[in-house]
């Protein structure tokens, strides 16, 4: 069975720091990309950050870039997501997804369930 279980969400003061975990399992982990995306209420669901667990590249929006850092630790299959300097408008539920095209070209993409980010101002 393939999960995906993200942690580390909470309420926190403009300024401070969480680190969300995404700890994955029931498929080949190295072979996918994982990456974070948020919902807040009434906004379309945005693209955060993304991590090719094979290579460690890295991908962040503008909105994130310089306060959030997201790494892997595939010993774990656990993927991280350390936000720091954290604003109001980062307020959302936060998910975690995973995406890979198998070598027989199937999509394969899954998500978690959602942690839920909250910052006060």
């Amino acid at each position: 069975e393939v999960q995906l279980v993200e942690s580390g969400g909470g309420l926190v003061q403009a300024g401070g720091s969480l680190r969300l975990s995404c700890a994955a399992s029931g498929f080949a982990f190295d072979d996918y990309a994982i990456a974070w995306f948020r919902q807040a209420p009434g906004k379309e669901r945005e693209g955060v950050s993304c991590i090719t667990t094979r290579r460690g590249n890295t991908f962040y929006t503008d909105s994130v870039k310089g306060r959030f850092t997201i790494s892997s630790d595939n010993a774990k299959n656990t993927v991280y997501l350390q936000m720091n300097s954290l604003k109001p408008e980062d307020t959302a539920v936060y998910y975690c997804h995973a995406e890979a095209i198998t070598t027989a070209r199937v999509w394969n993409n899954y998500w978690g369930q959602g942690t839920q980010v909250t910052v006060s101002s």
